[in-house]
């Protein structure tokens, strides 16, 4: 379940958090969520969305299809919370099917892109063939203005021939928009750059994505601290079994430190394990610790530091998978963009 906060700036924060928890919550199982209002939250139209068959001469082709867009007037200060969720599935062939965010304001932007490889429907593994996707993360233009937020599924057939994939529900809006932040006002968050981090038997273990050391103001009573990687079986360069799959532990640690620069406690209660198939490709993990306590005794002081462990147990090689290059901002169009990935952020309450 996604935890969400209650903030320093009013009282307001208390009902909230309780209804983001339930709103949220359905998120994460794929349900759609009842709007709130039109101008911070939108519902998806469930659709039949065509997924390009790879082309022959070896080049790619995307399907890029808006589903919903939201927007907010915020200050120079402001940090926003956007959740953009999707279940997808009835895939006439093996399908990618990506669940992007892309948010900009006047002179930037801030995207976040999450995926994976949908089965043929009847392929015999049905956990394979009914997905849910989230996209969640923090926004903070820095300058006053109007900041708008759109949620595109990104789709492409796995074979020469055209497929279909069906959109059965979804929805995207700003979960809080008043966010608290590190004592400099910055959002607490960071994603991995773009790249592999490979995970094998040689290197089992990577600790990404993560924040480095971060000080909150003091009064704050816990943190809900997200860890969400993309993990990629057999990335480019490697010879893999086709018919394998990766087998690794997803772990999030979290950290908060003493004055005098030792340890004052640690979580790691948050963890799952997953076995990934070859034609899977790559999954998306999601990772919450929502009640992390700020402690304030035993020399203990606002400081604090959190990262996913992720660790290859057997099978194919994996890789965690940094910001996506290079993604058209239409089918067929010249422009492009880049996305994150795997990334870790935390929400401060009262």
């Amino acid at each position: 379940m996604e935890g969400t906060h209650r903030t320093k700036s009013g009282q307001r924060r208390g009902g909230l958090r309780k209804v983001l928890i339930a709103a949220i919550s359905l998120a994460l199982l794929g349900v759609a969520a009842p709007e709130a209002t039109a101008a911070t939250s939108v519902s998806f139209t469930p659709q039949t969305v065509l997924g390009p068959g790879v082309p022959t001469d070896g080049s790619s082709d995307q399907n890029v299809v808006a589903l919903g867009s939201v927007s907010l007037t915020v200050s120079a200060t402001q940090t926003v919370y956007v959740v953009s969720v999707l279940r997808a599935n009835s895939a006439t062939v093996r399908t990618l099917v990506d669940n992007e965010v892309v948010c900009k304001w006047a002179g930037g932007s801030k995207n976040m892109v999450v995926g994976q490889n949908v089965y043929q429907q009847g392929s015999g593994s049905p956990q394979w063939e009914d997905i849910s996707l989230t996209t969640r993360y923090l926004v903070h233009p820095g300058v006053a203005g109007v900041l708008t937020c759109t949620t595109y599924i990104r789709t492409a057939s796995l074979g020469y021939a055209d497929s279909t994939v069906r959109l059965v529900s979804g929805s995207l809006r700003f979960a809080d928009t008043s966010v608290d932040g590190t004592t400099s006002g910055e959002p607490i968050q960071a994603s991995v750059p773009p790249g592999l981090l490979h995970v094998d038997a040689t290197t089992p273990i990577v600790r990404e994505p993560s924040i480095p050391f971060f000080t909150t103001a003091p009064g704050f009573t816990g943190l809900s601290v997200f860890g969400d990687t993309e993990y990629m079986v057999c990335h480019p360069g490697v010879t893999c079994d086709k018919t394998g799959s990766s087998t690794a532990r997803f772990t999030l640690f979290v950290n908060q430190w003493k004055a005098d620069g030792t340890l004052c406690h640690t979580d790691s209660s948050a963890t799952v394990t997953k076995t990934v198939p070859y034609w899977v490709h790559h999954i998306y993990v999601p990772l919450n610790k929502p009640d992390f306590p700020v402690r304030t005794d035993s020399g203990c002081i606002p400081r604090f530091n959190t990262y996913v462990l992720v660790q290859w147990l057997s099978g194919e090689t994996g890789a965690v998978q940094g910001t996506a290059v290079g993604l058209t901002d239409s089918r067929g169009s010249t422009s492009k963009h880049n996305s994150d990935m795997s990334h870790a952020y935390a929400v401060p309450y009262v």
